[in-house]
């Protein structure tokens, strides 16, 4: 067997072997489909690792609040890709923490909603799109990550990876989160999609010099200024840019620990 050496072939490598890994190791088991530009790769990749067929449902969180143009991708690609989607609505934002700042706690209505279907179907784990260069505290996720009562993370207590060994033999009862792309980065992302020609929501091409680069709902994500019209544009532009992937989320710049708080209650 021939060895490796382009970057993107030793991604889609590893992030294969994760996804045969878990699942193998863990049912029943679930892939979380955000329609975002990363999750969409993690289907991508989850077709390639068990031969054109998505082995597991994916999961759409809906909050009702995606942008139209997300919807129609769903509906769209969940039948070209023959997925088995499953979809669950999000609880009120008034049941929500009320110490959230506001953005926070619509986006805790996510976190709830996944909650209710991780019980309802019994999924012993889910996979997540996260990246680790994404956002500070995302940083310190390892691929399989334990999830305590309630999905609960605690993040001062995971367990080492070193060396792509992952551990994947938890107590009975633990549910499991496992994060096939958390060593890319944002920029890989967007090669691979180039490479692989993957189908992505055309909101992240810049419209009248602005465009997203993270989408989440539409009255808590904003576009950023950019010329990107292109995917060779995008990737020009990452290569450079000084701007952080989540300064279109209203509630990345709420509070210091609002993100931790989140992620630590069982936040994608």
């Amino acid at each position: 067997m021939g060895t490796l050496t382009d970057p993107l072939d030793l991604l889609e490598s590893e992030s294969i072997y994760i996804l045969r890994e878990a699942y193998g190791r863990i049912a029943p088991l679930g892939m979380l489909w955000s329609l975002g530009k990363d999750s969409n790769v993690m289907v991508w990749l989850a077709r390639k690792a068990f031969l054109g067929h998505v082995p597991f449902p994916v999961i759409h969180v809906d909050t009702g609040k995606k942008f139209p143009e997300m919807y129609a991708f769903r509906e769209r690609y969940a039948k070209e890709w023959g997925l088995d989607l499953l979809t669950g609505e999000c609880p009120p934002v008034d049941e929500m923490d009320p110490s959230l700042p506001p953005a926070a706690r619509s986006a805790a209505r996510k976190t709830a909603g996944l909650k209710t279907l991780i019980e309802s179907y019994g999924f012993a784990g889910v996979i997540a799109g996260i990246r680790r260069d994404e956002e500070a505290v995302r940083a310190k996720e390892r691929v399989f990550s334990p999830r305590g009562g309630d999905s609960r993370w605690n993040l001062r207590d995971q367990p080492p990876e070193f060396w792509d060994q992952f551990k994947t033999d938890f107590a009975p009862g633990t549910h499991i989160r496992v994060h096939p792309l958390l060593h890319w980065t944002e920029v890989d992302i967007w090669r691979y999609i180039r490479r692989e020609n993957i189908p992505i929501v055309d909101l992240y091409y810049a419209k009248n010099g602005m465009r997203y680069r993270s989408l989440g709902d539409q009255d808590i994500t904003h576009p950023v200024p950019s010329d990107a019209a292109t995917i060779d544009d995008v990737i020009a532009e990452l290569e450079t840019t000084r701007t952080a992937e989540r300064t279109g989320r209203a509630m990345d710049h709420e509070a210091e620990d609002v993100f931790e708080r989140l992620r630590s209650s069982g936040y994608m």
